[in-house]
């Protein structure tokens, strides 16, 4: 046990003492940030205004088109075309709208003019104010009163709870919950197992592992170097949920009550877009907080340590089987690669249909879980994912990980050894339940 600590306290200080580490603990917590952060300024920063000359020939725009989002329209009556074309940027404006005397049954040549390309927000909406407007006209030919018409429309929200205790949920939360944990997942079995697979074939190929194999077991070397990478992994794991606290409570100030009032000193737009924004992310906060979030860490934890272990020991197995030549080593994890992609596709899956048959059995296979059941878990427990499902993944994962240890045990202390020849999958399954 000894010797396995030893071995486990090198790997953990090798890789924690390298830049890298340093760089990649502290740039996600600051991208988590920025993916938050940088939406909501750029959704309640003031817009640059613009000017829009119009030129209305028909007459049924006029006071019909409202200033909204930084753009502002100017009617100019009696203006000429032509004229204003070559002279309008001079006099502030970002292009001009012409309208012709239309047919409001079947309009045509209405027309929009600029020096350059319009964008899309400025395109959809001057083609919305231009149907609402000619709806509206429409409307008072046919005798049709608008302001009833928009009284009878109904925009209501249904408004939904689950369990017994009736708890407050939000669908897009726990999908978007369900999705981040899912993917985290999958990311950290493909990181952190194909780290420790060059790892094994970097000590294999310099021959340093047989200076070690003199000193400890095979079977030693390769746990200590699986738990002391899962110690990094944790440790990065620790920092970044701290980090991400610490950012989550900041961000508030950004959408304070105070930092709208100095943001909305532009105009009443800015500031009814900063209100906005502030009221939706309380919102958040408080769908958020409707989360069972000591279950969801708790269970991250175990599916993290989990999915780690019963792959990262194939990966393992796989790096000792290398020679100087990688290509080899890429055929080799094809077969190990393509669970973890099937249990991305199916946690996608997942995400949008918690219940599932396909979501069931792809949480409890433990080639899956690790990233099927943390996509499920956000949607409810006891209500969504029952308790039998969650304790059957995970002694599911406990025992496939301990099947997966021995089997790769008994690779890599063939093949850790082993030189000079190229070994086929079917040499290496053939080694597992090889006596002696």
């Amino acid at each position: 046990m000894n010797k396995i600590w030893l071995i486990i306290k090198r790997e953990f200080l090798t890789r924690v003492r390298k830049r890298s580490f340093l760089v990649v603990t502290l740039l996600v917590p600051v991208a988590f940030a920025a993916m938050i952060i940088i939406p909501i300024l750029l959704a309640v920063g003031g817009n640059e205004s613009k000017q829009i000359a119009v030129i209305d020939e028909s007459g049924i725009f006029n006071n019909n088109l409202p200033d909204k989002q930084g753009v502002y329209f100017k009617f100019l009556p009696g203006a000429n075309l032509d004229s204003l074309k070559l002279h309008y940027e001079e006099k502030g404006y970002s292009g001009i709208l012409y309208i012709p005397n239309i047919d409001i049954n079947r309009p045509a040549g209405l027309t929009y003019f600029s020096k350059g390309q319009a964008g899309i927000s400025l395109e959809t909406g001057i083609n919305s104010d231009i149907n609402r407007a000619i709806e509206k006209k429409r409307m008072e030919l046919e005798g049709i009163d608008r302001a009833k018409l928009d009284a009878i429309r109904s925009n209501v929200s249904v408004e939904f709870k689950s369990g017994d205790d009736e708890k407050k949920g939000n669908a897009w939360v726990a999908y978007g919950v369900g999705y981040a944990s899912g993917f985290i997942i999958y990311i950290v079995l493909l990181l952190f197992g194909t780290s420790v697979m060059r790892g094994v074939m970097e000590e294999k190929v310099s021959r340093i592992a047989e200076v070690m194999i003199s000193s400890v077991k095979p079977f030693q070397l390769m746990m200590g170097k699986i738990v002391g990478i899962a110690a990094v992994g944790l440790l990065q794991f620790l920092i970044w949920g701290l980090l991400i606290s610490v950012i989550y409570t900041v961000i508030p100030l950004f959408i304070s009550p105070e930092s709208i009032q100095t943001a909305s000193q532009g105009g009443m737009m800015a500031q009814s877009n900063n209100a906005e924004a502030a009221e939706a992310f309380r919102r958040i906060s408080d769908v958020v907080g409707s989360i069972n979030w000591s279950l969801l860490l708790s269970c991250f934890l175990f599916y993290f340590l989990g999915g780690y272990l019963f792959y990262s020991s194939l990966f393992a197995a796989i790096g000792s089987l290398a020679n100087e030549d990688a290509s080899d080593v890429q055929q080799l994890t094809f077969p190990v690669t393509v669970p973890i992609i099937i249990g991305i596709m199916v946690m996608m899956k997942a995400v949008h249909d918690p219940g599932s048959s396909l979501a069931v059995w792809g949480s409890i296979i433990p080639f899956t879980s690790p990233m099927v059941m943390m996509a499920r878990l956000p949607y409810g427990v006891p209500g969504t994912v029952p308790y039998w499902q969650l304790i059957l993944s995970m002694l599911s994962l406990i025992g496939g990980f301990v099947f997966t240890t021995w089997a790769a045990g008994k690779i890599y202390r063939t093949g850790i050894l082993l030189y000079g020849k190229k070994v086929t999958m079917k040499e290496a399954l053939r080694w597992i339940f090889k006596k002696g």
